[in-house]
């Protein structure tokens, strides 16, 4: 009985395997094919929202440095106070 199931699971996999590489190597032609061709419209659409995209990522953490440059200035002038008061 195992002999028979492994002799079917070996005819299985035998007659599956080309079907799933020819079905692979095409999937991958069709997609170079698209990546080379392109759709101009669609790229430079794309290509307008991913720099605004990146444009606000930029702005976003400039603001951002800002901000942590001043809670560094807050925190730097607190402990000099309390050296100053421990000092004392």
């Amino acid at each position: 009985m195992p002999y028979e199931q492994a002799s079917d699971l070996f005819w299985i996999l035998a007659f599956m395997t080309p079907v799933v590489l020819l079905a692979l190597i095409g999937g991958i032609i069709l997609g170079a094919i698209k990546i080379i061709k392109g759709d101009t419209k669609r790229s430079r659409k794309s290509s307008e929202e991913e720099a605004r995209m990146i444009q606000e990522i930029y702005m976003g953490l400039s603001s951002m440095e800002r901000r942590v440059e001043s809670l560094e200035t807050l925190l730097f002038d607190r402990e000099r106070e309390r050296g100053v008061s421990n000092e004392l």
